[in-house]
């Protein structure tokens, strides 16, 4: 299976939420490449959830998956740790009150 550039993927992702009109934005630029994508949904209540994508092996595919939900504060902090951790990884946070993040479309 053949895989877009991250910062390609990126910036799609950005621009068809943007045309949607839910505000995103980048938090942290990895690597252009091969980045591995975080996307943080704040739903501008104190919380949020952070998606993370993960390959089913069995369907041979790629799915989001919710990595974590709680406070915006404590996703903050997730993602923090995880950029400790990997300095390719991308982070991109999405202003959404009912949650909407249009992840089933980007596959």
């Amino acid at each position: 299976m053949t895989r877009l550039a991250t910062e390609f993927w990126v910036q799609a992702y950005v621009k068809h939420l943007n045309m949607a009109h839910i505000p995103a934005y980048v938090l942290r630029h990895g690597d252009n490449t091969a980045g591995t994508v975080l996307i943080k949904v704040n739903t501008l209540d104190g919380q949020a959830q952070v998606y993370a994508q993960t390959y089913d092996i069995l369907a041979d595919r790629r799915d989001w998956t919710l990595q974590d939900r709680g406070t915006e504060r404590d996703m903050d902090d997730l993602l923090s740790r995880q950029a400790a951790r990997d300095p390719d990884l991308w982070a991109i946070e999405i202003e959404s009150p009912s949650g909407v993040h249009l992840l089933e479309l980007m596959g």
